[in-house]
């Protein structure tokens, strides 16, 4: 008898379980052999769908029964005759997500087979019946040493890193074998995509420094701006040579960090022999500028652009009928269709990536095991939540100890992460002592002194009636508000006696709008011409734009500096001015935005004007915010679950973006909407359609249930029955506004935040 491990695809040819488990196998092992885990990774991959040599998957395969349970056959006998966990854990979860650590003491068959716990029924309870087979089909399982968890157990964050590696190579081979089979013609387009983005590090450092020196000839900046970028370069490209793993880059606004710490990573890429460049930004408008900037200096195919806000939270996927066993079309289709990120250059959010560093899901963490011997560059980290600093900070240095990854924290306003170490040490297996990239003598922030900034009076708020009016004297203004309802009120108050020369930017709008917008107000700018940009703080940091004048309601101390970096940006004048205010009504976002502008109202109270060319004052700053906070004693239940080892209440517990996220493809220009729209119809969800679709899609905090706007959202089809639940088509034109973005016109009032 033939085993199947895959019904017949679109050649009318399925694939035999010992070809897909000796490929799945092969593949994981050359994943893993970047962190000395090939063998174990080969083991996993010959017993993950061990299950399916049972009569009953093979029914299953027909369509004849469902909710068959195929994985756990596999795990025990990684767990009981080869003592491995790691290997038992990632083929557990292959399907169903990575489980606790003590739900392997539950996968005995005998227990299964009287009760399951997901309601299924065991392929086969006798585990010598499917090792029969195995061998009959010509498989013979290694013997590997226990090399990440083996039979011991630890309690860390390090260890929950290790077994998620192992899991990320057993996973991206299963679907990648799957997707050759089902889908070759996609199979073929992701390989192809890999190898246009295949970047030669040297090759890529040279174009990159005469992209610099191009830019240095051609723009206009003053002399200081252009000696401090010039120094902030050579230290970056100094630091590149040394073998540190854990690096800070504490440097000013304007001063080029964004190309000077991509040319140390392709310089240490180059010395170290490391395999790809991850760049992580916490914005949208940042995520757009960067990977524009990188293929403009790389090639079009050089960069892997991936910033969808979902894709890292609960698994959503309608199917005609609840299949638990996950082997449904669309199942497949969804995992086959997320990223692996196998690129040379990867941007990301931080969503993306920090998430999926603590995911249990197949899809969020196939792309984990490229992070090996690899570059990853946090940009703007200063946006990290501190109540995840802790286990983040954890994780990020195990991964720099145990995989080599270089890993490097950039931002204008370097937060205090070191005073955590004592922390980070009690559940991890690594310290957090980063080196600073930038030396002293540089005076980085002394020779960027190039704005003044007017304080508030605290006692006397400000109506948006007069920011509106002060804004349309000025003939270039930017003003950035903490809320996007803000932005609307002020976007129309100045824009109603305006023509032409007013501008709007959010989150709300589409990245295709977004840099219209940007590219727009910079010519204007440039031009000389009338300019008011009212925006959130989407524009705040890392967003290349230069104003005169800059408006800024008070928030977080580090917001301020980042919005005083939008100002006289490159020196022209003697001075720029930000003026900071109070708003007429405090609406801003909740918890740690809220707590850490309280911070900054204590600090103006205090000590009356600050200083944000100090760093000291951010030092003390963010020690003051962390004594407050207690960054190390919030959300004890996600470090009591990474104690516990619980994979799926650390997945649940490590969010980012507290509240779940769709995306919407959206009406902006209507002939790019059109043809995505009427793709998305007819073959539903894939990895190339998602990739086009990001510049015209919004991602937005899924609505209630009750919410109108589910009425003009048609969910992307999934597979041949089911449909994504993440992704949908934005019906109702008119509910994206040509200036504001998505508004729809009876939106409640989530939707104005």
């Amino acid at each position: 008898m033939a085993y199947l491990a895959h019904s017949a695809n679109a050649a009318g040819r399925p694939q035999t379980l010992a070809e897909h488990l000796r490929r799945a196998a092969e593949i994981a092992a050359s994943f893993a052999s970047s962190f000395g885990a090939s063998d174990e990774a080969r083991l996993a991959g010959l017993l993950h769908d061990l299950g399916k040599y049972g009569d009953l998957f093979q029914l299953r395969l027909r369509g004849e029964v469902h909710g068959v349970d195929h994985w756990s056959p596999g795990a025990w006998v990684g767990l009981a005759m080869h003592r491995n966990i790691a290997a038992a854990l990632a083929v557990q979860g292959h399907h169903i997500g990575l489980q606790q650590l003590d739900s392997l003491k539950g996968i005995d068959p005998t227990r299964l087979s009287a009760r399951h716990p997901l309601g299924l029924r065991l392929s086969e309870a006798d585990p010598d019946v499917l090792l029969r087979r195995l061998s009959e089909d010509g498989v013979t399982l290694p013997t590997p040493p226990p090399l990440l968890y083996g039979p011991c157990l630890r309690d860390t964050a390090s260890a929950m890193l290790d077994a998620r590696m192992l899991y990320s190579a057993l996973v991206d081979a299963d679907f990648l074998d799957t997707e050759a089979h089902f889908d070759p013609d996609a199979a073929m387009g992701r390989q192809h995509q890999a190898d246009a983005s295949a970047v030669d590090p040297t090759t890529a450092l040279a174009a990159l420094l005469k992209h610099i020196e191009d830019i240095r000839k051609s723009l206009s900046a003053s002399d200081s701006i252009r000696s401090m970028r010039a120094d902030l370069l050579a230290a970056c490209l100094d630091a590149a040579e040394s073998p540190g793993r854990l690096w800070t880059l504490a440097a000013p606004t304007g001063t080029g960090k964004t190309l000077a710490m991509l040319a140390f990573a392709l310089r240490h890429a180059a010395v170290h022999d490391l395999r790809r460049v991850v760049v992580v930004v916490p914005y949208l408008s940042i995520i757009e500028q960067t990977a524009r900037v990188y293929r403009s200096v790389l090639g079009e195919g050089c960069v892997l652009e991936h910033h969808s806000l979902s894709g890292t939270g609960p698994e959503r996927i309608h199917t005609s009928q609840d299949d638990l066993d996950g082997d449904s079309e669309a199942y497949r289709v969804r995992q086959i269709s997320a990223e692996n990120w196998d690129a040379s250059i990867v941007v990301t959010t931080s969503v993306q990536m920090l998430e999926s560093l603590f995911s249990n899901r197949p899809s969020a963490c196939r792309k984990l095991h490229r992070l090996a011997h690899s570059v990853v560059l946090f940009d703007e980290v200063q946006t990290l939540p501190d109540h995840l600093a802790v286990p983040t900070l954890a994780t990020l240095a195990w991964l720099a100890e145990r995989y080599q990854t270089t890993v490097v924290f950039a931002t204008a306003t370097q937060p205090a992460f070191a005073h955590l170490d004592q922390h980070v040490r009690q559940i991890g297996e690594s310290s957090w002592q980063p080196e600073e990239m930038s030396p002293p003598d540089l005076r980085l922030f002394d020779r960027a002194r190039r704005t003044r900034v007017r304080w508030p009076d605290l006692d006397q708020p400000k109506s948006w009636d007069s920011i509106a009016a002060e804004m349309r004297d000025l003939p270039q203004a930017l003003c950035i508000v903490n809320v996007k309802a803000h932005a609307r009120q002020l976007f129309t108050l100045v824009s109603e006696r305006e023509e032409g020369g007013c501008f709007h930017l959010s989150t709300a709008m589409c990245p295709a709008h977004r840099q219209h917008v940007l590219d727009t107000v910079r010519k204007r700018l440039a031009d000389g011409r009338p300019c008011r940009l009212i925006s959130t703080q989407c524009v705040e940091a890392g967003v290349d734009v230069d104003f005169p004048v800059v408006y800024r309601a008070l928030g977080p101390l580090e917001s301020i500096a980042q919005a005083a970096g939008r100002c006289n940006r490159n020196g022209l004048q003697a001075s720029g001015d930000v003026l900071v205010f109070l708003p007429e009504d405090d609406v801003m976002p909740h918890g740690a935005y809220r707590q850490a502008t309280s911070v900054t109202r204590m600090f103006l109270r205090q000590r009356g004007d600050l200083d944000l060319d100090c760093p000291a004052l951010f030092e003390e700053y963010y020690r003051q915010l962390y004594s407050l906070t207690r960054p190390e004693a919030k959300r004890p239940e996600l470090l009591h679950a990474i104690k516990r080892q619980d994979f799926v209440d650390v997945a649940r517990l490590y969010r980012l973006i507290e509240h779940d996220a769709i995306n919407v493809l959206v009406p902006y220009r209507a002939d790019a909407f059109e043809a995505l729209a009427a793709e998305a119809r007819e073959r539903g969800l894939t990895t190339a359609w998602i990739r086009k679709a990001r510049a015209h899609t919004v991602g937005v905090y899924r609505p209630e249930e009750t919410d109108p706007i589910w009425t003009r959202l048609e969910p992307v089809r999934a597979g041949r029955r089911g449909v994504a639940d993440d992704w949908f088509i934005l019906t109702d034109p008119a509910s994206y506004h040509q200036h504001l973005g998505l508004l729809p016109k009876d939106a409640p009032s989530v939707w104005m935040v």
